[in-house]
């Protein structure tokens, strides 16, 4: 190499799942190596980019970072299909049997993505659930970091499945639900059947995503290094297990936050990167600026969540009976009749248009950072999630399948700072549930949420512990120039 090309930065692949959450992560951390003057070759599906170019301003955004570019690739499914409920799961097979091999070509036609200001990718950070990108860079010898979008506790269930076969603590038959789990270890005495990942349900322990899961997760350890969207105040205890297996591992979470302090830092244009797959509606914001301090609940089941008409009635008329003020979305392609067909969402009746608004989709970081908002039903996806933590919201949980079912738990029983209502959907249920939240518990609650929200912002703040781990995080990038 050059003199010239000797002085070029590292340039690092990112690769996430063609899902939003996982996509809108990996796009914060984008940021943050941009910001520290890394080269970036951002690998998204077409599907994933053409949201991203209709509904966000993602490309004028990172216009700004020379070192940036998107480069798109199919995810192997037709462009009608509905990525979202259980059929989230056809991009498994679709991205290993289509995807994969169209990526191996691509990286050696286009020479690593080399030019003349840029070097060869010289570090891949792929999504712990794209093991094919792993194996491309094993197989080139580039140093694999793998990136971890869910929680360290649902990572860590997962990583223990073999351990829960061997125990006999995994299958529907025979085990009670509220049944506690000895095999994960650091969740002895509260973690249930219930609240282990979804995929564990199984009446045959030989399910094939059972094992998928099994298997895509223990591959993590072959990486030199992972990354994990959390901070050590929360999550310290589990990561230190997972340590033992994965030792080197950088926790820089909540990566949307240190991202908002960085660009302050730097005195650059903080605003919310919206990695949103819908349009957004704003005006919900001007409605929440009408209603009082705390006093409205959002809900919001995330972008794969889908629920049955009769499920939707159940939340309609606990909101409803609750009394509360409340902001629900409900997105477009959300609710599903018997023949698996979408169905249009319902409307609000005249006598709750005063204290209710619904929308296809709302910028979640402004509405849950709005003085309005006094708590959040989620579906427990780990971006949520911190997402709520991060501005101090108290939650109430109804996880739908994967790692939610995890992060409910530790919402409700190691956090406290909310409640989880799991494997339920009686009316009666939720507003007792809101009730409690938003009246009752009040107090309780907001104070809890707010010494988290505490936390999470000595995290992202220099010195804090996800500020010095991106650093080191960096650090180590550079030494892997060869």
């Amino acid at each position: 190499m050059d003199s010239q090309g000797a002085t070029l930065p590292p340039h690092v692949l990112i690769f996430p799942v063609p899902i939003q959450g996982h996509v809108k992560s990996m796009l914060n951390l984008a940021e943050l190596l941009c910001l520290s003057g890394l080269d970036i070759t951002f690998m998204v599906s077409d599907f994933s980019h053409n949201r991203l170019l209709k509904h966000t301003t993602v490309v004028s955004r990172f216009n700004q970072y020379p070192g940036f570019r998107f480069q798109s690739i199919t995810d192997g499914l037709p462009d009608d299909h509905s990525r979202a409920g259980q059929e989230v799961m056809d991009l498994l097979p679709s991205t290993k049997n289509i995807t994969a091999p169209l990526f191996k070509q691509m990286m050696v036609e286009k020479n690593l993505f080399a030019s003349e200001t840029r070097r060869p990718v010289t570090c891949i950070i792929a999504d712990g659930s794209l093991p094919f990108a792993g194996d491309f860079a094993l197989e080139k010898g580039i140093p694999l970091i793998y990136f971890r979008t869910s929680s360290a506790c649902s990572f860590w269930a997962y990583f223990c499945i073999p351990e829960l076969i061997e125990a006999g603590e995994i299958s529907v038959e025979g085990i009670g639900m509220d049944q506690i789990i000895e095999s994960v270890p650091g969740m002895e005495g509260f973690l249930r059947f219930r609240d282990l990942p979804s995929f564990c349900r199984v009446n045959d322990i030989n399910d094939p995503n059972l094992h998928i899961m099994k298997s895509v997760t223990r591959q993590t350890t072959r990486a030199q290094a992972a990354i994990f969207n959390t901070y050590e105040d929360l999550e310290g205890s589990v990561v230190s297990h997972i340590r033992k297996h994965i030792p080197k591992i950088f926790t820089i979470g909540p990566n949307h936050f240190l991202l908002k302090s960085r660009l302050a830092e730097k005195k650059a244009d903080n605003s919310i990167l919206s990695g949103s797959f819908w349009a957004e509606d704003r005006r919900c914001l001007d409605w929440l600026n009408a209603q009082p301090p705390k006093s409205v609940i959002y809900v919001s089941f995330g972008s794969i969540t889908v629920v049955t008409r009769e499920q939707l009635l159940e939340f309609w008329h606990g909101l409803v009976n609750s009394g509360q003020r409340f902001l629900w979305v409900t997105r477009p392609d959300s609710i599903v009749g018997e023949d698996g067909k979408n169905q249009t969402p319902i409307e609000l009746e005249e006598g709750t248009k005063a204290r209710g608004y619904m929308v296809g989709w709302a910028p979640q970081e402004e509405v849950l950072n709005h003085e309005a908002v006094g708590g959040f039903l989620t579906h427990s996806g780990w971006n949520s999630t911190l997402e709520s933590i991060a501005v101090g919201v108290p939650m109430i949980c109804w996880p739908y399948f994967g790692d939610q079912t995890v992060n409910s738990r530790f919402v409700s029983e190691v956090w406290k700072i909310g409640l989880d209502i799991k494997d339920t959907c009686d009316r009666e249920i939720i507003e007792k549930a809101i009730r409690e939240l938003m009246e009752e518990r009040k107090d309780e609650f907001f104070e809890r949420s707010q010494k988290m929200a505490n936390l999470a912002r000595k995290a992202v703040s220099e010195g804090g512990s996800s500020y010095r781990n991106l650093d080191a995080l960096i650090d180590y990038i550079k030494t892997m120039i060869v």
